[in-house]
């Protein structure tokens, strides 16, 4: 699999000077496991040490535009010890092009956990329409632990980072030792800090970004798992979320095994689908006349491949290659046929091209790590910050046996044929440190507009109803027919519209909308699906072992 390329990033240093203290909370102060509030004088005064922070805003490097600008700030570690080490976080902006019409901050993420955030405005900028930049400056920032925010690293090795395996028994307990070893590596080279690098700490660091800026709210689009860090804001800090967008969502009920797991889930429907489709043109592609057809001839590749793998470019493909492959490919059922056509003839030993064969030119976990070009980020950058992420926002999901991830695998494989055991199998969580605090349980009246396609497996359509019903205040927008993960902007006038309406006036839609899918958005979904990443782009990584 390709790897990620992240333009080059640059953050400037900043020094402290006094700005008013505007740090406040609604949050409900409780033990420990909540251990910041902003509730009392004592609070405020504590908070005040980072609040009087001014941002040195440069422009962020010689090639890109002087409106784009950088700038470091200093946040704690752990904020129950606000007093003890402190990180970089890097931050940029675009300024409203009407400083008379500006209402406030846009704040965005591009998704992950680990996705480098610094360059989303400039994405916004280009794709967002005139009347929102007009209203906005755009803010982005790389969260704690990634690319150019005091970036984490476990020393992992490109094959250490695969990790959606395929359960065999055979290998299983070489999965076990990989799981261990991998949880061990981050342990020793960054146990001090990887406990910290959670979903509610970057929440807190959004907000004390905001009172650095000077601002009583935010707004936000998030993408991806960027729903989840925009959910656990308003929950944290609903007294500070003004229009918050949020597109592709994540049911937090389900973080973060659940939502790995829902990926097997999504893609059986999707593969459906895609038997269908295909079965209904099979004069052009000859997969079969019926999805029964086309199905067993999926099946029968798998198998021929398992016996003997099919080579592509020297690479071998397996059958666990294809079925991970096809996980990806059947966001859209087109790229799904044309693809597996391709690989048919690869397997007879024909010609075949590259271009539409790439979703199965092997295992999607390998070497896709995201990290920027620029050398003083790790190179496993995004998959430590990932775990770090994943194990420890929510300790509790993840099983401690071993045994139990067998009997998942293996279960699941049966469920979820395509990828029930890639998702349910061993993962380093399960040698994982307690968290430091409890998971976040989203429940609040805050307004927001959670945006969603039909067909989008890495976040079904079901995991956004979730968060929609847990988020009492929202409403949804929900696009029928709609392919690939990531909505807004995609040249929808219906789902565009909405949300850049409710970006503009912070005026909800009445009741959920229902937009119908436009070949034109079908196609942006695809073009972006296919690209590794768009540095600056508004829409998420498109990494398929990423939220």
């Amino acid at each position: 699999m390709r790897r990620l390329r992240l333009a080059p990033l640059l953050a400037v240093s900043v020094t402290a000077t006094l700005a008013p203290a505007l740090a406040t909370s609604t949050a409900t102060a409780a033990p420990a496991a909540t251990p910041w509030t902003v509730s009392s004088s004592a609070d405020t005064g504590v908070l005040n040490r980072y609040v009087k922070q001014k941002p040195r805003w440069k422009r962020c490097e010689a090639a890109s535009p002087a409106e784009f600008e950088c700038a470091t700030i200093k946040v704690p570690l752990d904020y129950r010890v606000p007093g003890g080490k402190r990180i970089d976080l890097a931050i940029s902006r675009i300024k409203s092009t009407a400083p008379d019409k500006r209402h406030g901050v846009l704040f965005s993420n591009p998704g992950g956990p680990g996705g480098q955030g610094l360059y989303m405005p400039l994405g916004m900028q280009e794709r967002l329409p005139e009347s929102a930049r007009q209203k906005y400056d755009f803010i982005g920032f790389d969260p704690r632990g990634v690319g150019q925010s005091s970036p984490v690293s476990c020393d992992l090795e490109p094959e250490e980072e695969n990790w959606l395996r395929p359960y065999k028994e055979e290998t299983f307990d070489k999965d076990v030792a990989w799981a261990r070893d991998v949880a061990g590596k981050c342990e020793e080279n960054a146990g001090d800090v990887l406990p910290h690098i959670t979903t509610r700490n970057t929440a807190r660091d959004m907000n004390l970004l905001r009172a650095i800026l000077g601002e009583k709210k935010i707004s936000y689009v998030g993408y991806s798992y960027g729903t989840y860090l925009g959910a656990v804001y308003t929950q944290l800090f609903p007294g500070r979320a003004d229009r918050f967008v949020l597109d592709s969502a994540v049911d937090p009920a389900r973080a973060w095994r659940g939502m790995i797991q829902w990926w097997a889930e999504g893609a059986e429907p999707a593969f459906d689908r895609w038997t269908e489709w295909a079965a209904e043109r099979s004069e052009k592609y000859g997969l079969g006349d019926t999805p029964k057809q086309v199905d067993r001839t999926f099946w029968d590749l798998v198998a021929q491949a398992d016996e003997k793998p099919i080579e592509l470019d020297g690479q071998p493909i397996n059958g666990d290659d294809i079925r991970s492959g096809m996980r990806g490919a059947v966001f859209s059922p087109e790229s799904a046929t044309e693809g597996f056509v391709e690989l048919k003839k690869a397997a007879a030993g024909e010609p075949a091209s590259a271009k539409k064969l790439a979703e199965f030119a092997g295992s999607e976990g390998a070497g896709t790590s995201g990290a920027s070009e620029a050398a003083e980020v790790p190179s496993d950058n995004m998959t430590a910050s990932f775990w770090a992420v994943v194990c420890g926002d929510n300790s509790a999901a993840w099983s401690r046996d071993p045994e139990s991830y067998r009997r998942d695998a293996i279960e699941d494989k049966g469920r979820y044929p395509l990828y029930g055991d890639f998702a349910s199998s061993i993962k380093p969580c399960a040698f994982w440190d307690k968290s430091v605090e409890p998971a976040t349980e989203v429940n609040n009246k805050v307004g927001s507009l959670v945006v969603q396609n039909e067909w989008d497996s890495q976040t079904p359509l079901p995991s956004g109803q979730a968060l929609h019903a847990d988020l009492k205040g929202s409403k949804m927008i929900t696009v029928l027919g709609g392919e690939g993960h990531g909505v807004y902007p995609n040249g929808n006038a219906c789902t565009d519209g909405t949300v850049t309406a409710y970006l503009l006036t912070g005026k909800l839609p009445a009741k959920d909308v229902t937009c119908q899918v436009t070949a034109g958005s079908n196609a942006e979904a695809r073009k972006n699906q296919k690209r590794d990443v768009l540095p600056g782009s508004p829409l998420p990584e498109r990494a398929p072992d990423r939220f």
